[in-house]
């Protein structure tokens, strides 16, 4: 849960069920009484019919609080922290990177480091889209330690160039002026 809309939803479904919650915040909910077996298999169904999981084992619960940290920190901050990527999550999560990094790198079969990289680079498009910012402030609030890295970076995972990326988009436009 990445968004106030699967929060509403998913409290939604909670109150369906006569659940009573106390937290309903990104990828975790607590409930004041006890699940019957019943409920939760209804909860769960109800769920995956909006096209949301509930995950009730221990490593996809810890998979998605670090996809969770890692989204935040991308694309809902104004800045990525300054510090070290592991030592922010391991940090938000109190767990060890090691442990963390290991879970995540057995379940997803990526690192979190390339899971990192993967939405930095879907900010930078979007950023690129709104053509509010230069390449030369994208790459300092995305923490990149220059232009010249944040390109080669962006060309590697897209095979484009973030000038011909956003070249794409204008010439998108004119056409779709000349219709």
């Amino acid at each position: 849960m990445v968004s106030l809309r699967c929060k509403m939803l998913v409290k939604e479904e909670l109150k369906k069920l006569g659940l009573h919650y106390v937290i309903v915040d990104l990828g975790m909910v607590e409930i004041l009484e006890d699940i019957s077996p019943n409920k939760f298999i209804e909860l769960k169904k109800d769920l995956a019919i909006s096209g949301l999981e509930l995950l009730d084992d221990k490593k996809s619960i810890l998979i998605e609080k670090i996809k969770n940290v890692i989204i935040e920190m991308v694309h809902y901050t104004d800045e990525i922290p300054k510090v070290n990527y592991s030592d922010y999550i391991s940090e938000k999560l109190h767990q060890d990177y090691t442990y963390l990094s290991n879970v995540f790198s057995e379940v997803k079969g990526i690192t979190i480091q390339q899971f990192i990289i993967q939405h930095k680079i879907e900010r930078v498009k979007e950023l690129l889209l709104y053509d509010e910012m230069n390449l030369t402030e994208i790459s300092y609030i995305l923490n990149y330690s220059s232009v010249a890295h944040l390109s080669s970076q962006f060309k590697k995972h897209t095979g484009l160039s973030p000038t011909f990326f956003k070249q794409l988009k204008q010439k998108r436009n004119q056409n779709l002026e000349n219709i």
